[in-house]
């Protein structure tokens, strides 16, 4: 039997979703994107969840699209991320606050993922990198306007420009995440972030996210609308993705290197 792609597991008032394709560096597929839909709804409508967690199996977080998918004849891949570009996000809407717990590489596509959670923590493990212009392929879910709010103008150009990799602790001073921690720890540091954030008034809490999330879009009104249309303009063009796919296994040894990590 096919194991799941994503994992939940609800402990009290804190979801854990866990994208679990190791075996594929938990790349996402069709299935594992609807999945990953359907859990982020499932937390949002269950009154007593008031936190989720989003993590990957070991020893990846997310290495992108799963590129050999996309490049299949039929593939509903590419649809489905067209789809999911038009509402720039790679999961519907949820009020509750979403805290990246990344325990390994977050590449190209896996660095949207965690730039479209709230709170972002890592294992001394992880890494970052966009590799959208090494694989030939362009975001579709914020990257261009979330990862320089999160790291500055400058660095985020040289980080999409190059495919360069940033290591667990050239994130924190990036300012891409707010915490490093031994990767034994990471999954208990991010439900004791969770656990203060559900001890508070979960109206309150609500009210707060969304006003933070509105002041964001507010400061980069029209961002989005740009990015998915570049994406929509390139994605009509010739792409050739079984050339992307074999770009993908140079990205990953190209990570490695740079960062000593998986």
């Amino acid at each position: 039997m096919t194991a799941a792609p994503v994992l939940v597991t609800v402990d009290g008032p804190i979801a854990t979703i866990t994208l679990n394709r190791p075996t594929a560096r938990n790349a996402i597929s069709t299935e594992l994107l609807t999945r990953l839909g359907e859990a982020m709804a499932a937390v949002d409508a269950d009154d007593a969840v008031r936190v989720a967690v989003l993590t990957g199996a070991d020893p990846v977080f997310c290495a992108g699209l799963d590129l050999t998918e996309l490049g299949e004849p039929g593939s509903g891949l590419h649809a489905a991320v067209m789809s999911a570009s038009r509402t720039h996000a790679p999961w519907p809407p949820i009020g509750k606050p979403v805290i990246a717990a990344v325990n390994g590489p977050a590449v190209t596509g896996g660095l949207e993922l965690v730039l479209n959670c709230d709170v972002i923590i890592c294992s001394d493990r992880a890494s970052f990198a966009d590799t959208h212009a090494r694989v030939g392929v362009l975001p579709g879910w914020g990257l261009t306007v979330l990862l320089p709010l999160a790291v500055g103008r400058s660095r985020a150009r040289q980080m999409s420009l190059t495919g360069d990799f940033l290591d667990a602790e050239q994130a924190r001073t990036a300012g891409l995440v707010s915490e490093v921690v031994p990767h034994e720890r990471l999954t208990d540091r991010a439900h004791a972030i969770a656990r203060s954030i559900a001890d508070n008034n979960p109206r309150a809490v609500r009210a707060l996210l969304a006003s933070y999330r509105q002041v964001e879009a507010e400061f980069v009104a029209g961002g989005y609308d740009v990015e998915e249309r570049a994406a929509r303009d390139w994605n009509s063009s010739d792409l050739d993705l079984a050339a992307s796919s074999r770009t993908r296994g140079q990205v990953i040894r190209r990570g490695s290197r740079q960062t000593g990590g998986s």
